[in-house]
């Protein structure tokens, strides 16, 4: 029988913090070889725990590269998703992501702020309604983002349940691999048909401005991918935050009054949520494409690095006090969206939607507590995209 392989430490946690083997690599060895998992196949690569060496990789987009590793350029170009940004290189990137820019300004999230509170209190109703206990991640945490995203693409209202089902199979780790490459597919499938509608008439969405304003500048498969990934993205990492950031505020009651005695701490209180749960492990893995020495380590061209996002974030540098969890923090730069030219696009969205959502729960219910013990809160598996509860039942 097959041994199960190790799950690496910059993949594991202790409830919300790094594991002590993390915090040990990141104080000792900041730049340490290893096995990095990318895709299916083990390669020797890198593992950078260091603040300064993740922030060193992921603003080096002239020696690494986010395209998934292969055996040539021919085949590492065959392997890139149209759209998805965080696998195109310079200047292809510097192409697209000059298109999108324009799609994240203050002026039109500010556009969709009614329609994100709109989505929130319907949330709350629905939780409210179902009565206690209730499934927050379920009732609030997935609809949220996921809602928010259809809005921002344009996602007919009859169309958003099939395509949550998509979703909720190709990440639900109790179903098959091929009922979740089936679900993939299907996904895919639907975004290329929504690209194609906003072709042909194209609406006030992000996908009808794009063909709007530029037209074959951007095309019929990087429109189904932008779709496909800005979706993805921005549903599950929002999710994510709105489940593990309401259990984290419940095991801190004092942060959790404060917010809610202070609502104009929210800013703070989001980044530091953001910055404390840091819930993407690492960036997308980077391929040396010339030899580079960082931290007195040379990885050689071809050798892959994984960036823990969480060790750069919450391991403090050898003297500094013990990480704790503060919503009154001085706002300082953090990872927890990327660094360099792959941060995350998408960032003022998913800010926009923590804003309104934490502060709307903490009103709505004020007496909101744990239903089940500390000990029966379900996280999703280890080595999962990244960190999420599977389920949070409260009660009010």
């Amino acid at each position: 029988m097959p041994e199960t392989p190790e799950i690496p430490a910059h993949y594991r946690r202790d409830r919300f913090d790094p594991v002590p083997e993390l915090v040990r690599m990141a104080r000792e060895t900041p730049l340490v070889e290893t096995d990095v998992t990318i895709g299916p196949s083990e390669q020797v690569g890198w593992v950078a725990t260091g603040h300064a060496e993740v922030r060193a990789v992921l603003a080096d987009a002239e020696r690494f590269s986010t395209r998934p590793p292969a055996d040539s350029e021919e085949d590492a170009e065959s392997l890139v998703q149209a759209g998805n940004l965080l696998q195109y290189d310079p200047p292809d990137h510097t192409r697209l992501r000059k298109l999108l820019t324009p799609e994240y300004t203050v002026r039109k999230m500010r556009r969709l702020e009614p329609r994100i509170e709109e989505i929130v209190q319907d949330c709350l109703d629905t939780m409210e309604r179902v009565g206690r206990p209730a499934d927050l991640v379920r009732y609030f945490a997935w609809p949220i983002p996921g809602l928010a995203s259809c809005e921002l693409l344009g996602v007919p209202r009859d169309d958003q349940t099939e395509l949550a089902r998509y979703l909720d199979i190709t990440r639900d780790v109790g179903r098959s691999q091929e009922q979740q490459l089936a679900a993939g597919k299907a996904y895919w499938a639907y975004m290329g048909q929504l690209a194609e509608r906003r072709r042909r008439n194209p609406g006030d969405d992000m996908l009808g401005s794009l063909v709007r304003e530029q037209g074959a500048a951007v095309s019929d498969a990087e429109l189904a991918g932008i779709g496909a990934t800005v979706m993805a993205a921005g549903f599950e990492q929002v999710a994510s935050i709105l489940g593990l950031g309401t259990l984290l505020l419940l095991e801190h009651p004092d942060q959790l009054a404060l917010w809610r005695e202070q609502p104009e701490l929210t800013d703070r209180a989001v980044e530091e949520v953001l910055r404390y749960l840091t819930v993407i492990h690492t960036a997308s893995p980077r391929t040396a494409l010339v030899d580079v020495t960082i931290g007195g380590q040379t990885i050689k061209a071809g050798e892959s690095v994984a960036c823990s996002l969480l060790a750069a974030n919450r391991v403090p540098a050898p003297g500094e006090p013990a990480d704790r969890f503060d919503i009154t923090r001085e706002p300082a730069t953090h990872m927890a969206f990327g660094h360099g030219i792959h941060h995350c696009l998408g960032a003022p969205l998913a800010r926009m939607e923590l804003r309104i959502a934490f502060p709307a729960l903490l009103r709505r219910f004020p007496d909101l507590r744990l239903a089940v013990p500390h000990e029966r809160v379900r996280f999703r598996p280890a080595r999962s995209r990244q960190y999420a509860l599977e389920s949070l039942p409260v009660a009010w």
